[in-house]
């Protein structure tokens, strides 16, 4: 009886998987069916290529720079006896900043104009004895190269005197004074600086592939940080190569009426090089960035076709396309990270400027 119960007890549980898999699935489950990977055409935005105008511009950063700035050292060592000038003081070129020691010098200077005027006297009295045969040419050929060796030990000790004065090399603006008088100075002492802030200067870098744009005159638009209006200044210099490590082309610009600017500040340069009436711009997001370039997908015949495509200049919104996509194309602005070559794509929206 015991193995009956078994039997049956099986017998049932085997009648209860066979109703669940027959009678109880889903009447909507449908089995996977093959070839179905794919899905359907993915709703993308295009674009359609066509010509417009482009005012060329190139955008960079730059510093703004004090025409001339020196920074003042002595020319020898000694004793600083008195400063001239005041911090933040407009100086003329040739003004005296500063004086350094000379008391040995002006006692040797004095010293050699003692020995002048006694060897020019001599020669004079030897000349006179020499126009009556009184003394043979060559004692007055002696007393005369005696007479000027002591002129050149004068020349020299004027030169050493003058090399303890400091004086303005141009017109500018004096700094901070960063010594007292009565201190030791050196040629290596920094005494303060001195910059000419009349006319700025304006350095800034171009790309590489830019910089056959540039020509001398070009006006150059920049703005501060700490000046909210617009300045203006013209190209006067250009490096003649490109940088090695950083492919930029280093370029000088002067600007005029600089109340207001000062040296050193951070510039955001704008240069607008010429017109271009037929530029093909396309929206930036449709860009994809590859290892060797950049590429876009175009829609062809409801599919997506990558192509390598070169750039040019850009703006906010836009850059233009050199090489690689033609006026009338449509390109896809939108899910193009997802997309493979060739998927299928339907337009179902077009972007407008």
């Amino acid at each position: 009886m015991k193995w009956k119960s078994v039997l049956l007890l099986v017998l049932l549980i085997a009648a209860l998987v066979i109703i669940k898999l027959v009678w109880l699935q889903p009447k909507n489950e449908k089995p996977p069916q093959a070839g179905n990977a794919k899905g359907g055409a993915s709703a993308v935005t295009g674009y359609v290529v066509k010509p417009q105008s482009l005012d060329q511009k190139i955008f960079s950063s730059g510093t703004l720079l004090a025409n001339e700035e020196v920074a003042l050292h002595a020319e020898v060592s000694g004793k600083l006896m008195a400063i001239y000038f005041k911090e933040g003081q407009l100086v003329n070129k040739g003004a005296l900043l500063a004086k350094i020691n000379d008391a040995d010098l002006q006692a040797q200077l004095k010293r050699l104009q003692y020995q002048y005027q006694l060897a020019n006297e001599k020669s004079k009295r030897l000349n006179s004895l020499l126009n009556i045969q009184g003394i043979s040419q060559q004692e007055y050929d002696e007393s005369a190269n005696q007479l000027n060796l002591i002129q050149a030990d004068m020349s020299y000790t004027r030169a050493l005197l003058a090399k303890t004065e400091i004086r303005a090399p141009f017109t500018g603006i004096i700094g901070l004074r960063e010594i007292s008088e009565g201190s030791y100075v050196s040629p290596s002492t920094t005494l303060a600086s001195i910059q000419q802030t009349n006319i700025l200067k304006l350095d800034f870098t171009v790309p590489e592939k830019y910089a056959h744009l540039l020509q001398l005159g070009d006006q150059v638009q920049f703005t501060l940080d700490n000046h909210a209006t617009p300045q203006w200044a013209t190209v006067v210099a250009m490096e003649p190569k490109i940088d090695a490590e950083t492919r930029t082309l280093l370029v000088r610009a002067r600007c005029q009426g600089t109340q207001g600017l000062l040296p050193g500040a951070f510039a955001r340069v704008e240069l607008k090089t010429r017109q271009q009436p037929m530029a093909l711009m396309i929206p930036t997001e449709a860009v994809i960035p590859e290892l060797k370039g950049k590429k876009v997908f175009l829609c062809k015949s409801g599919k997506a076709i990558p192509t390598k495509i070169v750039t040019g200049l850009r703006t906010d919104a836009q850059i233009e396309i050199v090489q690689g996509v033609q006026e009338g194309d449509t390109v896809i602005i939108t899910g193009i990270m997802s997309l493979k070559p060739d998927a299928a794509v339907k337009i179902t929206s077009m972007h407008t400027n």
